[in-house]
């Protein structure tokens, strides 16, 4: 018998052209026609978001008695379009989230009678958590923007709505003393400060550090895929996260492994990250606050942000701005006045210079 070599619940068939392609077929589960082939990147993405009910959602008892015109009718064409499904899996995920908890109280409103009012009742009701109001209001705007294109709406009531005033720099940025406390709690060796090391010389998202292993290590760099954006970055291998690698137990796929010897799940190791701050006395510090310790690092060293990029994986100098921001104001202040005397120096020799020259 032909081994399978096709994924859990992936079939081959061939379109009326003749050409092949592949299909995710599950009980209880929409199907779902994949765009690129088995064996590369994209599929992997795409079956990982059919296996977890995105790209082929759970049918739902009396799906098929959908009325046209609902949010529930609007919805499920969004889960099958190119604005909810090129996302990154985790994106798609909060997304997801967002979106079903709205869906279970309004899946039965018809998508033409929303209006502004409606979407500012709506998040005044999810007072005082302003941050999950402008996220359902995000959410909703781009629902919206979808519905339009699909004649179900002529505007976009959303646009006419404000985002709550949210007085937050939002992660706490690591700062040198925190770093040093945390350095002094867990010694190099352990996982908690190997954790450390990955994400602070990296400058990477906790949910990429927990999976980094030797199989990215390529020339004497780490080449990692962004699991957010998909965005490649190689990095080389600075000292400090050198020594950490070498010292701390190796012969697995990922550096950093649970107390139980398996890869840390993206939950698991947020966790327990809280739990090493906490240790070291530091519960104002989490995970993504050393990526921005990273950010801030850079900055304070003169980087510019088209470096700081290359080393984050940001697309923007927006994005950097925000992470930047605790970058020491007096060493950059001094910095910069150090650049402005210089330039004021070599203004006034320059003018002396042609005054001498106009007095011969």
């Amino acid at each position: 018998m032909a081994k399978r070599w096709l994924p859990k619940w992936v079939s081959e068939y061939e379109d009326r052209h003749g050409k092949k392609r592949y299909r995710f077929r599950r009980k209880g589960f929409g199907q779902y026609l994949f765009k690129s082939a088995p064996g590369t990147e994209e599929f992997r993405t795409e079956y990982r978001a059919c296996c977890e009910g995105l790209a082929a959602p759970k049918i739902e008892a009396g799906a098929a008695r959908t009325i046209p015109g609902t949010f529930d009718d609007l919805i499920s064409r969004y889960y099958r379009s190119p604005d909810f499904l090129d996302p990154s899996d985790r994106t798609r995920e909060v997304y997801r989230g967002v979106i079903e908890r709205w869906r279970r109280k309004y899946g039965s409103a018809k998508v033409r009678d929303l209006e502004a009012r409606h979407i500012e009742d709506m998040m005044a009701e999810m007072l005082p958590h302003r941050t999950a109001a402008n996220m359902l209001r995000k959410r909703l705007r781009a629902l919206m923007q979808f519905a339009i294109r699909q004649g179900m709406a002529q505007t976009n009531p959303v646009i006419a709505t404000k985002p709550y005033k949210v007085d937050s720099a939002g992660f706490h940025t690591w700062s040198e003393d925190e770093i040093a406390r945390y350095e002094a709690r867990h010694p190099v060796g352990t996982m908690a400060r190997l954790a450390l090391d990955l994400m602070l010389w990296t400058g990477q998202r906790g949910g990429d550090a927990r999976v980094i292993g030797p199989q990215h290590i390529r020339q004497k760099r780490l080449v990692v895929r962004q699991e957010k954006t998909g965005a490649i970055v190689s990095l080389p291998i600075l000292p400090p996260l050198a020594a950490s690698i070498m010292a701390a137990p190796g012969g697995s796929l990922v550096f950093l492994l649970s107390g139980h010897g398996k890869p840390y799940t993206r939950k698991g190791f947020g966790n327990k990250v809280r739990q090493w701050c906490d240790e070291a006395g530091l519960p104002q510090c989490s995970a993504h606050g050393l990526r921005k310790a990273a950010a801030r690092r850079f900055a304070e060293a003169g980087c510019t942000n088209q470096q700081i990029k290359s080393w984050t994986g940001h697309t923007t100098d927006s994005e950097v701005s925000r992470y930047t921001a605790a970058a020491d104001q007096e060493a950059l202040s001094d910095a910069a006045a150090e650049m402005l005397m210089a330039n004021l120096r070599k203004r006034l020799a320059n003018d002396s210079h042609k005054s001498l020259k106009k007095g011969k």
